[in-house]
């Protein structure tokens, strides 16, 4: 039977004591390892990423399936990718640019650590940037 979360769900029965229990199954896929910027090798970790998006997105009208829809869309492109590795900034730009689309005060947010905005003059040339973008 097919779990809401993508897995299968099947009912087992323990050998040893006769209990029933459930379990879920999914394919586990791989993602590429992410390059830091100091050279140092890390794991995706889905949930760090799910973090700094909310961080960006805290007390905005930022629905929490539209934040989950990000990281799925981020996590599916690393899959697509076809390389064992890739640069951390690849996931950076994504979500950038997944933030610009979803709200424009968490892409301010997220743009103040991620493009290292440290002064109001870059600050207020990007929000120039966006405005002019707009239709």
């Amino acid at each position: 039977m097919k779990d809401a979360s993508g897995g299968v769900r099947r009912r087992r029965e323990c050998k040893c004591c006769g209990a029933r229990f459930s379990t879920i199954e999914r394919i586990e896929t791989a993602t590429p390892l992410l390059i830091k910027q100091n050279g140092n090798r890390e794991q995706f970790d889905r949930q760090k990423l799910i973090t700094g998006i909310r961080m960006a997105c805290a007390k905005r009208p930022v629905p929490a399936a539209a934040i989950n829809r990000v990281a799925d869309d981020i996590e599916a492109a690393l899959r697509q990718v076809g390389s064992d590795e890739v640069p951390s900034r690849t996931v950076g730009d994504m979500v950038v640019r997944r933030l610009r689309d979803l709200d424009e005060i968490a892409y301010i947010r997220y743009a103040l650590i991620y493009l290292g905005l440290d002064n109001l003059e870059s600050v207020r040339s990007e929000i120039d940037r966006m405005l002019a973008l707009e239709p």
